[in-house]
């Protein structure tokens, strides 16, 4: 086992997006929106947590690449009682950073749970997946839908 050689991979310009999404009930779900929790402000601590994840990808995932990241951000949007957390991260470097905004997704999505199991243990972080990333060799690849 061994970490990839890039030695020889030129540092290009790459970028990775990718998702979580968590089920909740009305009841968690409006807890978040009014930040209403003792915890306080779900959202903020998972921006910061998906942040500071995706920095730490290396130390989390065997035989990752630590990177330069230039950017990282951490994003939220509503589908009725679905929170769906978004990373993007970028990178001027020899490999890609899918793993950063994965790892970003995922730990951002633990936080929310976290922040509000007090009210609902019963949330679902339903998938974790990578949306889109360009750069590198292979170029631009999306997910279907």
């Amino acid at each position: 086992m061994s970490m990839v050689d890039v030695s020889t991979k030129k540092a290009s310009a790459r970028r990775a997006r990718a998702e979580a999404r968590l089920t909740l009930s009305r009841a968690a779900a409006a807890a978040i929106r009014k930040v209403d929790l003792k915890k306080g402000d779900a959202l903020a601590a998972a921006q910061i947590a998906g942040i500071l994840a995706a920095k730490q990808t290396p130390a989390l995932i065997p035989l990752t690449h630590p990177l330069p990241l230039s950017s990282v951000d951490v994003n939220f949007r509503w589908d009725r009682n679905v929170l769906v957390v978004q990373t993007d991260v970028q990178t001027n470097a020899a490999t890609g950073v899918e793993m950063e905004a994965l790892v970003g997704a995922a730990i951002a999505a633990l936080t929310i749970y976290d922040m509000v199991k007090s009210l609902e243990r019963g949330i679902r972080i339903e998938s974790i997946r990578l949306i889109e990333k360009t750069g590198g060799k292979s170029g631009v690849w999306k997910a279907s839908r």
